[in-house]
Formats: structure tokens, sequence, C-alpha cells
């Protein structure tokens, strides 16, 4: 019996509709297996966790099937409580799936330090640029004679001289001793070299 006369006969097609079955079941089986995986159909809205701590952060994704994942401290911020979360992804009302992952980042519990750099002859608007930056604060400001106008001549904290290499926290206020731009200052020795200097090349009128 051939291939041709074989399919023909009652014996081919019963076994062809139990392999038809049989591939039927393995194919519902697979997909109901998938849809138990992906949690097909399955959605959860995420709630609000900024400004909770972790311990209720942690409670409150876990009565909703949910995780998370802490990504960083953010800078402190004074108007909000230490370590509560102030960023969250995905935002609060979004639909995802039972298992998903939520990303946070809290507040820091203090500023953070800095390092003052060597501000000294520096300009005073290069001085306030560079702050901004740091995240420092200009205090009092004294001016001194002096040839260059705005130039740092000091940096001090606390009234005490501040060296450049010094860590301070974010916000801290520093103050500045200025030159006036009016009259340059030198020190003794300077001055009297400059008087010698004058006094040797001044011309003596000549008595006939």
């Amino acid at each position: 019996m051939n291939f041709i006369q074989f399919i023909f006969t009652r014996h081919f097609w019963i076994q062809f509709a139990m392999a038809l079955v049989l591939s039927g079941v393995l194919i519902f089986l697979l997909l109901s297996w998938l849809s138990f995986q992906t949690n097909h159909g399955q959605e959860v809205v995420v709630p609000n966790v900024t400004n909770l701590l972790m311990e209720e952060v942690e409670d409150k994704l876990d009565n909703v099937d949910l995780d998370y994942v802490l990504l960083d401290t953010l800078d402190y911020d004074p108007t909000k409580p230490k370590f509560v979360v102030l960023f969250q992804e995905p935002k609060p009302g979004s639909k995802v799936k039972p298992n998903r992952k939520v990303y946070v980042k809290i507040n820091a519990g203090d500023y953070a330090y800095v390092t003052v750099p060597d501000l000294v002859q520096k300009s005073f608007r290069h001085v306030e640029n560079t702050f901004k930056v740091l995240g420092l604060q200009v205090g009092d400001t004294v001016y001194k004679p002096f040839l260059g106008k705005d130039m740092v001549l000091e940096m001090k904290y606390q009234g005490k001289p501040l060296k450049p290499g010094t860590k301070l926290k974010k916000t801290t206020k520093i103050d500045f001793v200025l030159g006036d731009g009016k009259i340059s200052y030198y020190d003794d020795k300077e001055l009297d070299s400059i008087q010698s200097i004058k006094i040797d090349q001044l011309e003596v009128p000549y008595d006939n």
C-alpha cells in the first residue's frame, strides 16, 4: 500500500484527528501559560508615593503587588521632610502590570559639601557665577583701597580667613573683601621703595 492509498484509509484519519486534538490542547496550554506569565488583561494603578518615607512606600506598593527601586538621593530640599520620596516613575495614576517596579528618588538628609575654590584676585562677577553653580551664598562685602575695582582681596567665613579647598555645606555664606578701584595699596617696604625712587628722579633746578 502506497501513501496515497493510505491517506484514504480509516486508520489514517483517526490518527490525523488525534494529532489535531493533541496540537489544539498543546496550543491552548501554551497560550494559557503565556497569559499567566505576562498577566494578560491584568493592570494595577500606580499609587502616589511622593512625600512618603521608604517604609511607607514599601507597604503601599505591596498592597497593589508592585515593587520599588531606589535610584538616587536628590539635593536636600529644606521645604520637604528628610528622606521622603520626591520623584517616582511611573507617575501616580499610571496603569501597569502587577509586579512592575516603581523607581524613586528621595530627599537628602542635609546639604551636600562643596569645595571652596581659590577666588582671590578674581572679579566679584566671577564669584557670583561660581557660587550659583556650587550652591554657595555671598555674605557681607567690605571694600578696601585697591586699584582693581571689585577684585577679591580676601575670603572670610565666620569672621576668619577662609582657605581655598575648604569644604563647606551648600548655602553657606562667605564674606568678601573687595578692592574699591580708587587707590592701590602697598605694604611698608613697597611704599618706602616707591618713595625713594620718586625722590631720586626729581629734577633739581640748576642755579647759575
